[in-house]
């Protein structure tokens, strides 16, 4: 995102945007991952808008997102002072991932203080928390002076928003929503989650941009999945739920088009399973590799679109190309599995649920 970007919102229009938040309407606004849908976190009512706004179910845990303070000549901003409101206590660890790596796409899940609205929280005890490093987003947090809970900007389920433009075509008609133009959001994937509410060990709860090993090399911290920590647990018979958190849904990001994956060399394959005459078949292929050529299915029309092999840089176009590819009217869009390595772990999840929930109806998942 070039610096520049706050000068596409004039403060006239962040001081709007907050008078908006402040007397319970939502604002649209970039963040480097997605577009959020924000709301005053401690206004019971306008979280409830955003529920009814996304079709979102109202037991989902929204994210706060908080504003680091103006740097002036602060060497080192107290992320503490700042936390208090929202934390019954924050760990060593917790200090040491939020210096490291705050304002940025990490959001760490607390045990929450007792003040914390369960509207925002699903009714659970833990409250999840970030604070995203685009400008305009930085800049509306700080004029608010508060928390803002703000999902992605689109309907619930469906492919997240990755510019302005999307959230007003995601709620066209709908209500007039104010939405901050931050142009094309950088990272383009939702932020990395992290849970820190069992005290003694970090969780992965959502892969992103951050990776678990980038977070040990940086702060030592390590980073456990989910299943070694329940492994670990039940052999302590202490059986203590992970919290439920934003995204962890199995049909989440998904086109309205049938979306499928296909392993390294095997178009033909994943073509195969929809013999169809008709169908029309937009393929995406790694920029590293060459085309597929013509001559290996006759009976499907497809076209071949790039996408990159780096994994930052596949991820800031995901969205992007689904929302693009989903407008096109194809009877399928095809997308190459992802190479392993936790770099390609958040994409994977992300084209993973997309590809459950993808297709024209979610009913006919139910029996899947």
């Amino acid at each position: 995102m070039s610096s520049d970007s706050t000068s596409l919102q004039s403060s006239a229009v962040i001081n709007e945007a907050v008078q908006t938040l402040r007397d319970g309407g939502l604002v649209a606004f970039p963040t480097e991952t997605v577009y959020g849908l924000g709301a005053d976190a401690k206004n019971p009512e306008a979280i409830k808008q955003i529920f009814t706004a996304k079709g979102r179910p109202s037991n989902h845990p929204l994210i706060v997102h908080l504003a680091a303070p103006d740097k002036f000549d602060q060497t080192h901003i107290d992320w503490v002072a700042l936390l208090a409101p929202w934390v019954r206590d924050l760990s060593d660890e917790a200090i040491k991932l939020i210096n490291s790596f705050w304002p940025g796409p990490l959001t760490l899940v607390f045990k929450k203080d007792k003040s914390v609205l369960n509207e925002l929280t699903g009714g659970q005890d833990t409250v999840a928390i970030r604070a995203p490093s685009h400008p305009i987003a930085q800049e509306l947090l700080r004029k608010f002076k508060g928390g803002v809970v703000a999902p992605s900007a689109n309907r619930f389920g469906k492919v997240s928003p990755t510019s302005a433009a999307d959230v007003r075509n995601e709620f066209e008609g709908m209500f007039d929503l104010m939405v901050l133009d931050g142009g094309d959001c950088e990272v383009g994937i939702e932020s990395t989650i992290i849970d820190l509410s069992s005290g003694d060990k970090a969780v992965l709860l959502r892969p992103g941009a951050i990776t678990p090993s980038e977070i040990f090399a940086k702060t030592g911290v390590k980073v456990y999945q989910p299943g070694e920590v329940k492994a670990n647990e039940a052999a302590n018979e202490v059986t203590a739920d992970l919290p439920r958190v934003s995204g962890s849904l199995k049909a989440h990001y998904a086109p309205t088009t049938p979306l499928r994956l296909y392993a390294p060399g095997r178009v033909l394959d994943a073509l195969s399973e929809f013999p169809d005459i008709k169908s029309r078949v937009a393929v995406a292929v790694w920029d590293s590799e060459s085309s597929l050529s013509e001559d290996g299915h006759p009976s499907a029309h497809f076209e071949e679109v790039e996408v990159p092999s780096d994994s930052s840089a596949f991820a800031s176009l995901l969205y992007r190309s689904l929302r693009d590819l989903d407008q096109q009217g194809w009877d399928l869009i095809l997308f190459p599995e992802p190479p392993s390595g936790e770099e390609w772990d958040g994409v994977r999840d992300r084209l993973q649920r997309a590809c459950f929930g993808s297709g024209p109806s979610s009913s006919s998942h139910d029996s899947n």
